[in-house]
Order: structure tokens, then C-alpha cells, then sequence
């Protein structure tokens, strides 16, 4: 991939964004917080995939994946008016129909046009299939942590707003109440992510959070959210109990640990 053809679907998502325009205020927002996410994801992506001393061209083509990764998420919100794929549709599976139906990709050479269909198809899936080639499983990872990443922010910004300021898609219509899952507390009590199929209430969608921190891939990444204060944040969020205490030390250590073992191996 080269600058141009960047800059070329750069312009296309552009428009594709005016496409979803509307006066009607809560929904305006939520289209916009999907176009904001968009880019800075594509930031995220740039900056660990430089850190990883990537090619020119393939930070381009991990670029050009962030910035289709959720296109189907405007026609998701504009027919069912939510984000949460369970009650509406795949909207991983939707960004791949969206980009084929345009042909959006017809100017790359085929292995692109495949790397970014199949990377953006598996942006959302809970663990990648196991015989994915090794470049694929790269991009994949990459763009993952690039979204989780600003999936974070995004949740931290949103509680942090006053209600009447929220774009009300981003809780996924999970009721505000002050209890939160043994489920999602033992995942992360175990190391593990949690299923958004076990989130009963935001305080657990605020954990989830938590718990991805386990499965970001890259050290770049950890320095993220190390750097952005991501863990802090969540937590001043969450009731002050004994076992969400817990929950955040685990995280905190876990994302410590990794990163000065990285510093370690580099001396």
C-alpha cells in the first residue's frame, strides 16, 4: 500500500460519515463518538505497529484496517440504534459487507484486499481461530489492541460526562446499578477476559475493561495504558469494595510485571 491509496480511503470514510448525518441530537452523537473512535484507533495502530519497527507499507495497510474496522457500525446504529451485536447484528461481519457491496478496495493488489477483509472480520471475535498465518495473526492482534485500547477511553469519557452530555449506545443499554458479577470478577481473579455475555450491570461493563487488559498483545500497548492511566481511571469509577480492590491490584500488577520484564530483557 502506498500514501496515496490511504489518503484515498481517508477520503472515502469522510464521506461515508456524512452519509449518517442527522438532527436528531442523541443520534448525532453516537455517530460521531463511532467517527471519533475511528481515528484514534488509527492512531493506536500507527504507534504500536511503528514501535514494532514495521515497514512503511504495512504500517499503511494496519492504518487502512483500523480505519474500516467499525464502518459497520453506522448502519448497525442507523437501523437497530445500538452497538450492542447481540440484539442487532455482527458488526465486524457488517464493516466487511459494507467495504465488498462498495468495493471499496478494488485499487490494492489481492492479498491486501484479503488481509484487510479477514483482519476486520476478526476485530471483535472473544479469541482469533488458532491456524491463522503468522502475518495475519500480527495485523489481527494489533488492530485489536489498538481498539480495545480506545474502547477504554471511550468508556472512561462517558462516565466521566454528565448524563445529559453521554452517547446513551455506548452502555449497550446495561442498567446502572450499584452491584457487578462474580463472573467477571472471577475472570479476572483467574487472568482471564470476561464475556460481555456476563455483564449485568455498567459497574460490570466497567470491568470488562479490566479483564482486557489481560489479553493486550503487544508491550507498546501496556505503555499505553500505563501512560494514559487507564487502570486509575476505571477504578475511580467502580464502588470502593474489598473484592473490586482486588480486582484492580491484579490488573495493576499483572500490567506492571510485563512491563518491567520488557525493561529487564532490554538492559
Amino acid at each position: 500500500m502506498i500514501q496515496d491509496e490511504l489518503k484515498f480511503f481517508k477520503n472515502w470514510f469522510a464521506n461515508y460519515c456524512t452519509l449518517f448525518a442527522t438532527p436528531i441530537q442523541e443520534d448525532a452523537r453516537n455517530f460521531e463518538i463511532k467517527q471519533l473512535h475511528t481515528h484514534q484507533v488509527c492512531l493506536n495502530a500507527v504507534r504500536i505497529a511503528a514501535d514494532l519497527n514495521l515497514d512503511e507499507k504495512e504500517i499503511l495497510l494496519v492504518e487502512a484496517i483500523a480505519l474500516f474496522h467499525d464502518v459497520g457500525r453506522f448502519p448497525q446504529y442507523q437501523k437497530y440504534k445500538t452497538f450492542d451485536d447481540n440484539v442487532s447484528v455482527n458488526h465486524a461481519a457488517l464493516s466487511a459487507k459494507v467495504l465488498l457491496g462498495q468495493n471499496v478496495l478494488k485499487g490494492l493488489r489481492p492479498h491486501e484486499q484479503a488481509m484487510i477483509i479477514r483482519t476486520v472480520t476478526l476485530h471483535n471475535v472473544f479469541s482469533l481461530p488458532g491456524d491463522l498465518d503468522e502475518e495475519t495473526r500480527l495485523f489481527a492482534n494489533l488492530v485489536r489492541d489498538a481498539d480495545k485500547l480506545d474502547i477504554m477511553r471511550v468508556v472512561i469519557e462517558y462516565f466521566e460526562q454528565d448524563e445529559g452530555s453521554r452517547a446513551d449506545a455506548v452502555a449497550l443499554g446495561l442498567p446502572d446499578l450499584p452491584t457487578y458479577s462474580s463472573a467477571v470478577l472471577s475472570c479476572i481473579k483467574r487472568g482471564e477476559m470476561a464475556k460481555k455475555s456476563d455483564l449485568t450491570t455498567l459497574n460490570d461493563f466497567k470491568l470488562l475493561q479490566l479483564a482486557w487488559l489481560y489479553n493486550l498483545n503487544f508491550i507498546s500497548s501496556l505503555q499505553i495504558v500505563s501512560e494514559r492511566r487507564y487502570i486509575q481511571k476505571l477504578a475511580a469509577l467502580l464502588p470502593p469494595t474489598d473484592d473490586i480492590k482486588e480486582a484492580v491490584e491484579l490488573t495493576r500488577d499483572s500490567v506492571e510485571r510485563k512491563l518491567r520484564s520488557c525493561k529487564e530483557v532490554g538492559k
